[in-house]
C-alpha cells in the first residue's frame, strides 16, 4: 500500500482504498515465500479472505519476498495476525527489510511481539 500521508496504526487497509488514502500496489510486485504446506502459499497470503493464510513448512527463518520489477517508494506496509485465533503460529518477530536486489537488502523496522 502506498499513502500520501502517515496511516493511523490499525486503520483498515481496505476501508483506507475505498477512500483514496491508500492504493494497493502488491499486484505489480512478483511475491515469493520461504516455504510454505500444499494450499496455503502465496495466493492464500494475498486473497484478502481473513479465513486463508499462508502457512510455512520448514526451518526458520520464514520469509515473505516481494519484488518489485521496479524502484517502487512503499509508505505504508499492512499485516493482518490474529493472535487469538493463531497463537502459537503468529510471528513473535517482523523484520522489514528494503534494497536493489536480494543480496543488500537492510533492515528498516523491527515489529516484536506481534499481537501479544
Amino acid at each position: 500500500m502506498t499513502t500520501p500521508n502517515k496511516t493511523p496504526p490499525g486503520a483498515d487497509p481496505k476501508q483506507l482504498e475505498r477512500t483514496g488514502t491508500v492504493r494497493e500496489i502488491g499486484s505489480q510486485a512478483v511475491w515469493s515465500l520461504s516455504s510454505c504446506k500444499p494450499g496455503f502459499g502465496v495466493d492464500q497470503l494475498r486473497d484478502d479472505n481473513l479465513e486463508t493464510y499462508w502457512q510455512s513448512d520448514g526451518s526458520q527463518p520464514h520469509l515473505v519476498n516481494i519484488q518489485f520489477r521496479r524502484k517502487t517508494t512503499v509508505k505504508t506496509l499492512c499485516i493482518y495476525a490474529d493472535y487469538k485465533s493463531d497463537e502459537s503460529y503468529t510471528p513473535s518477530k517482523i523484520s522489514v527489510r528494503v534494497g536493489n536486489n536480494f543480496h543488500n537488502l537492510q533492515e528498516i523496522r523491527v515489529y516484536i511481539q506481534m499481537g501479544i
